[in-house]
């Protein structure tokens, strides 16, 4: 079977589509020619961007697992991505059964496979929806089904907020969630960085440019305005590789030989009130 014939119906298999770049990276299987030539132009300057990509989803293992054990029992993942185990669902629901989770992605593809995985997992939900309408994901009925406002919840925005342009407002995103979580919820967010090396952002901005997996670099104050209103826990806003709770985390950590080229924070934050 050709790579053409593996095209889900809508998707253009001569854009890129961030979900499956960050999927190869990964080493998952689910990419097209397209997204490969983006990250092999990326892996050409940067050759350490796999071990940040695994980073960064240990990272969101590490951060999920923490809330968890904090008592939180519903998660909204925003811009979730192609699943990849351990899902968020399965590390939450190794502490607690009782977890719940709506996962949002507009990609089809990531939709296709979402619907097939989770088939029969009664309290975790997939809907097709874009995080630049948090509106929208608010009153959908996936999400009010499952998720009660009036307890803690934990928002991940993993990898996501640097796909929206400064003028579809990102700080404005994460503050309509923030409205609407009860204090002791919790913001899970990483972005890559301005402080990233140039050819790395060169490179990924030119094999990306006016595609949907178009990034934005932000630099650390910005990206730390995105916790307004949140405290937070740990280490604070850090390169991923470096977020960790306790020495246990060590193990899970991939590790760098120095400074990655293109570099990803992350952070935590709590709302108190």
């Amino acid at each position: 079977m050709t790579e053409a014939e593996r095209v889900p119906p809508g998707v253009n298999p001569h854009v890129p589509s961030s979900a499956r770049v960050y999927d190869y990276l990964l080493g998952g299987k689910d990419h097209l020619a397209v997204d490969r030539a983006v990250a092999d132009r990326l892996l050409a300057v940067a050759p350490d961007t796999r071990l940040v990509a695994r980073a960064n989803r240990m990272f969101l293992v590490r951060a999920v697992r923490h809330l968890a054990e904090n008592g939180v029992r519903q998660f909204i993942d925003l811009a979730t991505g192609i699943p990849t185990s351990p899902s968020v669902h399965e590390v939450a629901r190794a502490v607690s059964p009782a977890c719940r989770v709506v996962y949002v992605d507009y990609d089809p593809v990531v939709r296709m496979h979402a619907d097939v995985l989770l088939a029969s997992e009664p309290g975790v939900a997939s809907i097709q929806a874009d995080l630049r309408r948090p509106d929208e994901i608010l009153v959908d009925p996936h999400v009010t089904g499952l998720i009660d406002f009036d307890q803690p919840v934990g928002v991940l925005v993993v990898a996501a907020l640097h796909f929206v342009r400064d003028e579809e407002d990102p700080a404005g995103i994460v503050a309509e969630f923030r409205k609407r979580m009860a204090p002791g919820s919790y913001l899970v967010l990483s972005h890559t960085m301005a402080e990233s090396d140039p050819d790395a952002k060169a490179q990924l901005t030119m094999a990306t440019a006016n595609s949907p997996a178009e990034a934005t670099f932000r630099g650390h104050d910005e990206v730390l305005s995105f916790f307004d209103g949140f405290e937070l826990i740990g280490p604070g806003l850090v390169p991923v590789h470096e977020w960790r709770l306790d020495d246990a985390d060590d193990a899970a950590i991939p590790l760098l030989s120095g400074p990655p080229k293109l570099r990803v924070d992350g952070g935590v934050g709590r709302l108190t009130g």
